[in-house]
């Protein structure tokens, strides 16, 4: 009996009938009428076609999926024949990999035919070969989990390595040894950590271990595709989860090296075992407030929030007393952000906003616990101009303290700061501060020409209006002469007026 006809044994033997029964129920009634159609045209074309992966496994995770993976024995020009009248759209983007991709109505599907891939040696694109065999097909997928199927039109389970037992069991194992999993498609290990943030399951010991042994692979792996993997690992329900086992397993030290460097650096207030758990708790704290602000699932706060202390162990000094201080860690760190995130080639608009907002994080310890003054609230709006929001998320998950004092002074002052924010927002076009005479109307004024004398009277206005709000174009006007005299500019005799 070969490997796959005793897996199979094995899963018949695991279900009875009538949980079968129930297990194709549950899928077809929980799909697109539209797969059973397609399969009984696979099948009258004398082809295999099966529901397949994530699909399969959200149907017994309670969902209904909406995006349909499916494969088959058929090769890919095959597949282009049997829907070409059927399909109301097809495309082949992924042919190159088998797949082709269709949508009937409002069902997307891709179809990909049975196949293996493995990396091999340094090589970037895995080498990739039809198979014949669905088993084989599952056989070579990232986790048990993912390597189910359901045949069509019957909607029969094929579950040859434990999927459903694993989803009972809330645990990531893989269908094969996770080494050979993992050495073959490095990408996996990070995977491994996307399902356990997702879905909130353990991964199996063996896995763990694997993940350790093959994180080197990972290097041949190719830049965007593990910054695509750590996109989805972020904007999961619990990254945190995912980040720290990528951190137990040593897979961060080659994907995000500065978080695990955290681990060594206590922070100033001693409220926390590390900066590093500090951390992953903004970074917890920063998603549940998203609701609150509008935001969510937002890549830009979740990374700013698991970055924001990266420049500690650069800065990091010791103090009278055992104490230690991590001065201009803000600063430190925005720059390591820009670094690490630009190495990692994410979009240029992410690494400004996240760079941005870490260099930002600390900025409303700056004004002290005293009321704000206008102007210093003026300053602070214009600081993070579109990122506002988020800042005021950020700031606000960045309180971890235990002392249960402190934390509600905390949040009573920035609910005044935002209260603030929010009157000047109605007596001020607070989100557009701007001088109140532009570039034209200064070289008018000064009888200036283009060139950096104008820019100096422009933010020379721009200052007073952060610091006294709107003042009015006499006073402006005023104000900017009195400005040139000192400057040594003479305007002409009879300088235009407000």
């Amino acid at each position: 009996m070969s490997v796959s006809d005793s897996t199979s044994v094995a899963q018949k033997a695991t279900l009875s009938a009538d949980q079968r029964k129930a297990a194709a129920a549950l899928l077809q009634a929980n799909t697109s009428p539209a797969v059973v159609e397609l399969g009984e045209m696979f099948a009258r074309a004398g082809h295999e076609l099966a529901l397949v992966g994530g699909p399969v496994r959200d149907v017994f995770l309670g969902g209904r999926p909406s995006d349909l993976d499916l494969t088959t024995d058929a090769v890919p020009e095959r597949v282009l024949e049997i829907i070409r009248t059927w399909a109301d759209k097809t495309w082949t983007v992924g042919i190159e990999f088998g797949t082709i991709g269709l949508r009937k109505r409002d069902t997307i599907f891709e179809i990909t035919t049975y196949r293996s891939e493995a990396y091999r040696g340094e090589s970037r694109k895995p080498d990739v070969s039809y198979g014949t065999s669905l088993v084989d097909d599952l056989e070579r997928r990232d986790f048990t989990i993912n390597a189910m199927a359901a045949r069509l039109p019957s909607f029969e389970l094929v579950d040859p390595f434990g999927g459903l037992a694993a989803l009972a069991e809330r645990v990531i194992r893989t269908p094969g040894r996770p080494e050979d999993s993992f050495s073959d498609d490095p990408l996996r290990i990070l995977r491994a950590a996307r399902f356990a943030a997702r879905l909130g399951f353990a991964v199996a010991p063996e896995v763990q271990l694997a993940m350790r042994e093959e994180a080197s692979r990972l290097s041949i792996v190719s830049v965007e595709r593990v910054t695509d993997e750590l996109t989805k690992l972020m904007l999961t329900a619990a990254p945190e989860v995912g980040l720290d086992l990528l951190v137990a397993t040593g897979v961060a030290e080659i994907v995000l090296p500065e978080l695990p460097a955290l681990r060594m650096e206590v922070d100033e207030h001693h409220r926390h075992k590390d900066v590093y758990t500090h951390s992953l708790i903004v970074l917890r704290q920063a998603i549940d407030l998203e609701p609150r602000y509008g935001l969510g699932p937002d890549l830009v706060l979740r990374l700013a929030a698991i970055l924001h202390d990266i420049g500690k162990p650069r800065t990091r000094s010791l103090l009278p007393g055992g104490k230690v201080a991590f001065h201009h860690h803000e600063v430190v760190g925005a720059k390591m952000a820009r670094k690490r995130l630009t190495e990692l080639r994410f979009p240029k608009d992410v690494i400004a906003d996240v760079s941005k907002l870490v260099e930002l994080h600390l900025r409303f310890h700056g004004y002290g616990d005293g009321e704000w003054t206008d102007s210093a609230v003026r300053r602070y709006v214009r600081d993070a101009g579109p990122l506002l929001t988020r800042l005021h998320a950020l700031t606000r998950a960045d309180s971890t303290t235990r002392n249960a004092r402190k934390a509600a002074r905390l949040a009573a002052t920035y609910d005044a700061l935002e209260a603030r924010i929010e009157v000047l927002r109605e007596e001020e076009e607070l989100d557009k501060i701007r001088p109140e005479l532009d570039g034209g109307e200064i070289m008018r004024i000064l009888g200036l020409t283009p060139g950096p004398l104008v820019g100096k009277a422009w933010s020379f206005l721009l200052e007073l209006r952060l610091s006294e709000g709107v003042v009015g174009r006499e006073r402006a006007t005023a104000e900017l002469l009195a400005w040139a005299a000192r400057e040594g500019i003479a305007p002409p005799p009879d300088p235009p007026t407000a």
